[in-house]
């Protein structure tokens, strides 16, 4: 099944299209979005990044608008698997396009795809920003190396987040801090979505990440 899921290129967003050497920044958007969600967030982030916010490969059940990374209803909902599914399809695409320097921001759904990519393939992803998403559960091989290198991860979710179950969120908060370069808030008062306090957050975390690219 996972070598089934595509990420269609066409459908993706450039902020930039002198990216050539560029680090780049992949957004990953949350469900029932598509890859216009996030693109807004570009104006938000450091200068000398190429953003490229792409679309998630699947189609929520109707009448749900947008895409999805993977179910999240039914016996086989946040199935670990198919998280996995979805991380691998978009470290195919990464291969496509020859990036370097990666770094991703996901929503949701996209933050626990980017989670799985990091540990998918933790020699290939610089940094994950996650926001108002969780570490699937279950162990993958990648994950002693990944222990060992510790990535930064930043880690944002809002106290009435309600969407995100409470084990998934305590899971995250135990793996998170032994597998990573750990650094995050919980904003008071936040919902399931994204606030200017946490983008202030997000630029200082990926100027610092940027910066020790130069070093």
């Amino acid at each position: 099944m996972s070598e089934n899921l595509r990420i269609d290129d066409s459908a993706t967003l450039w902020s930039t299209e002198a990216r050539e050497r560029m680090p780049l920044l992949v957004l990953l958007h949350g469900y029932g979005a598509d890859e216009n969600d996030l693109f807004g967030l570009a104006r938000y982030l450091p200068a000398g990044l190429a953003v490229a916010s792409v679309a998630a490969p699947l189609a929520p059940p109707w009448p749900m608008p947008g895409r999805s990374w993977y179910p999240i209803e039914g016996l086989d909902g946040r199935d670990p698997s198919h998280v996995t599914a979805a991380a691998e399809a978009l470290l195919r695409w990464l291969d496509e396009i020859g990036a370097d320097d990666i770094a991703l921001l996901g929503f949701s759904q996209g933050a626990a795809v980017s989670l799985q990519a990091l540990r998918l393939a933790p020699e290939r992803i610089g940094a994950v920003v996650a926001l108002s998403g969780y570490v699937a559960p279950g162990d993958l091989p990648g994950d002693p190396e990944l222990a060992e290198r510790r990535p930064r991860v930043f880690w944002g979710r809002g106290t009435h987040d309600d969407v995100i179950p409470p084990n998934l969120v305590v899971h995250t908060a135990d793996w998170l801090p032994t597998h990573s370069d750990l650094s995050g808030r919980v904003y008071t008062g936040l919902t399931h979505s994204i606030s200017e306090d946490e983008l202030v957050d997000v630029r200082v975390f990926l100027d610092r990440w940027l910066e020790n690219l130069s070093v």
